[in-house]
């Protein structure tokens, strides 16, 4: 009897896949708690919390790595049976939360500084500068956009309510953010949207989870 090249290399796969569903269980629910978290996004509260604006967005940039791993897993290890398309809406998801990654470091780390010597500024176009710009406009694009690809090729796979939570819970998030532009950072719309769409999101990753935990039991 021999063994076809899918059953010699599951059992190599499976560590890959434990990994990408622990890390699929932590990044979720750690990015929501990051965004929970969130202070007041005009200029003068951030600089009246002072650190505690720096610490969530450290904390939603460490839930992001974990996604970012988790998604590389299910690459890696062959998961979920998505097929050459299914990988490419993976590949589209993990390029927009790295995008989104450099967008909240970069905002965890300058926002505060302008809060300190230009409040009036913060969360403003004014303060939107070219190297701001090359950072914060993709990242706009390429989170919801790559996540709603992801959701489209994970359902044609089966994998209907995971895409739909991923997908939608980007999309509702990154409109919070926007709404910053249009109503100006003391607007509530923007904390209930990005709270809205990260536990959505958040929740999407927990049934990633369970779904390669699922596959890997096969």
């Amino acid at each position: 009897m021999t063994l076809s090249d899918s059953q010699m290399t599951r059992p190599a796969a499976r560590p890959l896949g434990t990994v990408a569903a622990a890390t699929a269980f932590i990044g979720g629910p750690v990015f929501l708690i990051g965004t929970v978290l969130h202070p007041d996004r005009d200029g003068y509260s951030i600089a009246a919390v002072g650190q505690l604006y720096g610490v969530t967005h450290d904390v939603q940039a460490i839930g992001l790595l974990f996604q970012v791993v988790s998604l590389a897993g299910v690459l890696a290890s062959g998961g979920l049976g998505l097929g050459r398309r299914g990988a490419l809406g993976l590949y589209a998801a993990i390029a927009g939360t790295l995008a989104w990654f450099g967008l909240i470091v970069f905002d965890g780390s300058h926002n505060p500084v302008m809060a300190r010597y230009a409040p009036q500024l913060v969360h403003t176009p004014a303060d939107l500068d070219a190297g701001g710009a090359i950072l914060v406009l993709p990242a706009l694009l390429l989170f919801p956009l790559g996540y709603v690809l992801a959701a489209f090729l994970l359902a044609r796979h089966g994998r209907r309510w995971v895409g739909w939570l991923l997908g939608t819970g980007a999309v509702v998030y990154t409109a919070g953010g926007l709404v910053i532009f249009v109503a100006g950072p003391r607007s509530p719309l923007i904390q209930t949207l990005e709270v809205a769409g990260a536990a959505l999101y958040g929740l999407g990753f927990v049934l990633l989870g369970r779904a390669v935990r699922g596959d890997r039991g096969r």
